[in-house]
C-alpha cells in the first residue's frame, strides 16, 4: 500500500495528461526515463526571461510532483478568467515571463516508490537485491538505482568520496550518484534542456519534501542570488529568512549555479504536518505565493 496517498505515479500520469488541455499550457516531451516513461515539461507564460521548477526529483517526493500540477492547474485557470494573484496581473505574467514545469523528473522512481516493483520490470532482481525488501516505499533513485539529486556535475567528486567512506560503490535506493556527472537519462535531459535555456534563464527552484530553503556553491553566489533567497523565506515562512548555505553535493541547484552561473535553491516543502491521506490543498496555499512571485524575484 502506498504510504503517498492519492499521488501515486498512475494518479499524477493521469493529472499530467489533463493538464496537457489546460488554457494557455503548452506541454512538451523532456526525454524519457530508463524505463521508457515520459518526462513532460510544460511552459506557462510567452515572456522571453525564464524561471525553472523542477520536482519529484526523489521517488519519495510525489508530492512535490502533485504541488507543482495542482499550480500548472491554479495558473491556468487565473489565466483564462484574467484575474490577479498577490496584485500580479495573470495576463501580464503570461506575456512577460515564462515558468517551465518539470513535475516529476524521477517518473520510475515514484512509480517504485508508490506503487511497488512488480516482475515484469526488467530490472526486477537487481532491484530487488538492492533493495533488500519488497517495501519499495522508501525508494528515492532512478530505475536503476542513481539518486538523481547526486548526479550533476557540480561537487560530484567530493560526493563519490562521501558516498565511498559511507560503504556506497555501486546502485542502491538512496545515496548513489552514478558512474559520471549526468548519466542517467533523466538527468542528462535536465542538464541539456537547462543548457539550451541559458540565456533567457533567470534562476530555478529545485522542490524537495522537508524544511528550509538552501543556497550551495558558495564562491559562485551572488548578493542578488542571496537576497532572492531572503524572500524565497518569507514568502515560505521561515523564521530565519535567509537561506541556508551548503557546499555543493551534485544536485541540479549546485549545477545550475556553478556551471550557468544563475540563481537556484533547494527549497523543502514541509509537510510533516500533513497525514498520508489529508488534503494537500492547506499546503498549496502556503506555497502559492512562492510559486507565482518567484519568476519577479530575480
Amino acid at each position: 500500500m502506498s504510504k503517498q496517498g492519492s499521488c501515486t505515479y498512475g494518479a499524477l500520469t493521469a493529472l499530467a495528461n489533463e493538464a496537457r488541455e489546460y488554457y494557455g499550457v503548452r506541454v512538451a516531451t523532456l526525454g524519457r526515463s530508463i524505463l521508457g516513461n515520459e518526462i513532460p515539461v510544460f511552459t506557462l507564460g510567452e515572456g522571453k526571461r525564464c524561471v525553472v521548477l523542477v520536482g519529484g526529483l526523489l521517488g519519495t517526493e510525489a508530492l512535490c510532483t502533485a504541488l507543482l500540477l495542482d499550480f500548472i492547474k491554479d495558473y491556468s485557470e487565473q489565466l483564462q478568467k484574467g484575474n490577479k494573484v498577490y496584485e500580479i496581473s495573470i495576463p501580464y505574467l503570461f506575456a512577460e515571463r515564462r515558468i517551465v514545469v518539470v513535475p516529476f523528473l524521477n517518473p520510475d522512481g515514484i512509480s517504485y516508490a508508490t506503487e511497488g516493483v512488480n516482475g515484469e520490470n526488467p530490472l526486477f532482481d537487481r532491484v530487488t537485491q538492492m533493495n533488500g525488501t519488497a517495501d519499495f516505499s522508501r525508494w528515492q533513485a532512478n530505475a536503476r538505482g542513481v539518486t538523481l539529486t547526486r548526479n550533476f556535475g557540480a561537487g560530484f567528486a567530493r560526493g563519490k568520496e562521501e558516498e565511498r567512506a559511507r560503504g556506497v560503490w555501486n546502485g542502491a535506493p538512496v545515496g548513489f550518484g552514478g558512474e559520471y556527472p549526468e548519466s542517467e537519462p533523466e538527468s542528462a535531459a535536465l542538464g541539456r534542456f537547462l543548457r539550451l535555456l541559458a540565456p533567457d534563464l533567470m534562476g530555478m527552484i529545485e522542490w524537495h519534501v522537508g524544511g528550509g530553503i538552501v543556497c550551495s556553491c558558495r564562491d559562485k553566489l551572488s548578493a542578488k542570488t542571496l537576497a532572492a533567497g531572503r524572500i524565497l523565506g518569507r514568502t515560505m515562512g521561515n523564521r530565519e529568512q535567509t537561506p541556508g548555505i551548503t557546499s555543493p553535493l551534485g544536485s541540479p541547484a549546485d549545477w545550475c549555479i556553478e556551471a550557468l552561473s544563475r540563481p537556484a535553491y533547494r527549497v523543502g516543502v514541509d509537510a510533516l504536518h500533513l497525514g498520508a491521506k489529508a488534503s494537500r490543498a492547506p499546503l498549496y496555499e502556503r506555497l502559492r505565493q512562492t510559486l507565482f512571485t518567484f519568476p519577479f524575484m530575480l
